[in-house]
C-alpha cells in the first residue's frame, strides 16, 4: 500500500478530521513528505484542507471528500427497477406491461406510506 493510500486510510478513519501536524507523526514520516502526500490527495480531489489550530500551533485540519454514489431512488418503485431505463423495445408507453407493473409498484408503494 502507498503512503497516499495509508494517509487516505488515516484521515478516513478520524470522523471529525486530522490535523496534518498530527498525520505525519501517526504515518511515522517527516513534515515535509506529509506535505507533498496531502498536496497530492488535494490534487486528486480526495481531501479537504482548512486552516486551524491545535495546540497553539496554525496547522489544517483534513478531512476526506464525501464519495458521490449514484442515485437510482427516482428509478425505482420498491424494489422494482423502472422498465424504461434502457429500453430498447419500440413500444408505446399506454399499453407497455412493463410499464404499466412499474407504475402499479409506485401506487402501492405511494398508498403504504399513507397508512404508515
Amino acid at each position: 500500500m502507498s503512503l497516499e493510500e495509508d494517509a487516505l486510510n488515516v484521515i478516513r478513519s478520524h470522523k471529525e478530521g486530522v490535523f496534518q501536524n498530527e498525520l505525519w507523526k501517526l504515518l511515522e514520516i517527516d513534515s515535509r513528505k506529509c506535505s507533498r502526500i496531502v498536496s497530492k490527495l488535494l490534487d486528486d480531489d480526495l481531501i479537504n484542507r482548512e486552516s486551524a489550530v491545535s495546540n497553539g500551533a496554525r496547522t489544517y485540519l483534513l478531512t476526506v471528500k464525501e464519495e458521490k454514489k449514484p442515485s437510482y431512488d427516482l428509478l425505482m418503485a420498491g424494489e422494482v427497477f423502472s422498465p424504461c431505463a434502457g429500453c430498447r423495445d419500440a413500444c408505446q408507453p399506454e399499453i407497455c406491461d412493463k410499464l404499466t407493473f412499474w407504475v402499479m409498484n409506485i401506487e402501492d408503494e405511494a398508498e403504504n406510506e399513507e397508512t404508515a
